[in-house]
């Protein structure tokens, strides 16, 4: 445990270093300026769609921190010392969990007010926050710099925001429930009162990402050790 609270406090140190907070601060003055233009009415219909678009810039706050790591050689002291990838991995994910949660309570209780189901609110951004966490870490280290992963990234963020399609009544279809955002973006419509989905959606919104979660883990350490741990050691 004190291995992962040292993982955790070094990440927030680098994170700080690496400007993330004050993107982070600036994206958040971003929306909750935004929003003050939007009629209060709009507000509930458009908070889904808006926190869906601050989660995904963790997908770049995350590779952007893995590229740093990699050129300023922290990689290396990691690879070097007693700290496990699974303490590296849950370090990651929750100090960009807490920034992403941080920011999206900040634009809530900004604009919206804390009038909301809470329960599906938590659940929504957790598991969202983890999913472009997990695949920014699984993504980066297959490229050699961050201008080379920025049209996959592209591509990524545009499969993980199909949901939308189905969420908005565009062209509703049961396949998009397969995509593993699809369940957050449900929470948090639910959280804000735009759909009612039965206990069966909502236990499959949660129970989907989560498998996607721990399946994203194990191709993470795979990632890791192949592109990271065995390029760094041979040096």
């Amino acid at each position: 445990m004190n291995v992962l609270g040292a993982a955790v406090r070094m990440d927030f140190r680098l994170q700080r270093r690496y400007g993330i907070w004050w993107a982070t601060a600036f994206v958040v003055a971003l929306w909750v300026g935004v929003l003050q233009l939007v009629p209060d009415t709009l507000l509930p219909a458009a908070m889904p769609y808006l926190l869906m678009s601050d989660i995904e810039f963790l997908l770049f706050f995350i590779a952007g921190a893995l590229f740093f790591e990699k050129g300023e050689r922290t990689l290396f002291a990691l690879v070097v010392t007693p700290l496990r990838f699974e303490r590296y991995l849950a370090s990651k994910l929750l100090t960009m969990s807490t920034l992403g949660l941080l920011t999206c309570v900040v634009v809530v209780l900004a604009d919206h007010g804390p009038a909301l189901g809470w329960p599906a609110f938590l659940a929504g951004v957790l598991l969202m926050t983890a999913l472009m966490v997990l695949a920014g870490f699984c993504t980066a280290p297959l490229f050699p710099s961050i201008s080379e992963w920025l049209l996959p990234a592209t591509l990524l963020l545009a499969l993980a925001s199909v949901p939308i399609i189905d969420y908005a009544g565009l062209y509703p279809h049961p396949l998009f429930s397969l995509v593993p955002t699809h369940g957050p973006l449900l929470l948090l419509g639910t959280a804000f009162g735009q759909v009612s989905p039965t206990t069966g959606e909502l236990a499959f919104s949660v129970a989907y990402p989560a498998v996607w979660i721990a399946a994203l883990c194990l191709l993470a350490r795979r990632v890791f050790h192949r592109f990271v741990v065995t390029s760094e050691g041979g040096r």
